[in-house]
């Protein structure tokens, strides 16, 4: 095998499926365009496997070029994270095949929800070609690969085309060298480097903090009064002691027949992850991103809660 052919060919076979993407450079990704520069909420970057990689660092790039974004994993989603959706959001989902399981499954909550979804695919035939408002057309004629599997050029054209639609956005916003290094101080990515947890935090009344003897139901329509998704839990001395979230509450309706007089210390999950207000604000996104947190509990040194912060104020502020 020639090492620096072989190489040459992955280069030219990845370039051509990169420019063979102006086919796409329609009226579709106009109305794309739009559709994301008239987005409320978050841009919503979702996708399975190699499809997944790729969409995170779409989301990344939304995110720091002015268009606030996070990446939801499909299979995470239908087991609870799809609250995070609303019906401000905007979603981009990717599936090179259009076929993706767990893609498909997430397409009746984006219904139910009536977000409008942007489809980066393959194949526009396919399910989730089918359903997208607006379809972006990423398929490949070859992967680099030399059995066609691995994804590889189609990868890289996917990976392309989120670039295209950042930067038509960034463009169309507007957006400064000023904004760029306020969301990259120092050349670090975001304002992490910043921001601590105190920063942007939420305290006082909006708080959702009550006593873990408390009934389950009075807990889920305290939950449900905050609108945070959660609730804190304490002892009689105000310490920590658990949580309850929208996963927990699934989780004992499903395994408990009644539950009118259970307590909600009983099915709170105990030693859930915290942070202090004094960490930096990028402590808290990290530890939200790897345990896909959508809300976190912020305690001082004795454990006693003093607030909690979301992930959209984190994105928001250009925390990354």
């Amino acid at each position: 095998m020639d090492i620096i052919e072989s190489a040459n060919e992955v280069l030219e076979i990845e370039a051509k499926s990169v420019i063979d993407l102006k086919r796409s450079v329609n009226d579709d990704f106009v109305k794309a365009i739009d559709i994301l520069y008239n987005c409320k909420g978050r841009v919503i970057v979702t996708g399975m496997g190699k499809s997944g990689h790729i969409g995170r660092k779409i989301s990344a790039t939304l995110s720091s070029t002015g268009t606030p974004s996070y990446f939801l994993h499909p299979a995470e989603s239908i087991h609870g994270d799809s609250g995070m959706i609303t019906k401000d959001d905007v979603i981009i989902a990717i599936s090179n095949s259009g076929e993706t399981e767990e893609i498909k499954n997430l397409l009746p909550l984006i219904n139910r929800f009536g977000v409008k979804m942007i489809a980066m695919t393959g194949n526009k035939n396919s399910t989730l070609g089918k359903a997208g408002d607006v379809t972006l057309d990423v398929g490949v004629e070859k992967e680099a690969c030399p059995l066609n599997k691995a994804p590889t050029a189609s990868t890289t054209a996917t990976l392309a085309m989120g670039d295209a639609l950042a930067i038509c956005l960034l463009k169309k916003r507007g957006f400064t060298a000023e904004d760029f290094l306020m969301f990259h101080p120092g050349g670090a990515l975001g304002k992490g480097v910043i921001y601590k947890v105190s920063d942007l935090m939420i305290t006082g009344e909006k708080l959702p903090v009550i006593d873990e003897t408390e009934n389950f139901i009075e807990v889920i329509k305290f939950i449900s009064d905050k609108k945070l998704g959660m609730a804190i839990l304490t002892d009689e001395n105000g310490l920590m002691t658990g949580i309850l979230t929208d996963g927990d509450i699934r989780r004992t309706l499903i395994k408990e027949s009644n539950v009118q007089n259970l307590a909600v210390k009983d099915v709170m999950t105990k030693n859930p992850k915290t942070v202090l207000s004094t960490d930096l604000a990028a402590k808290a996104l990290h530890l939200m991103e790897k345990y896909s947190i959508t809300t976190l509990a912020i305690v001082d040194e004795n454990k006693k809660p003093v607030g909690v912060v979301h992930i959209h104020d984190l994105l928001k502020a250009g925390v990354a």
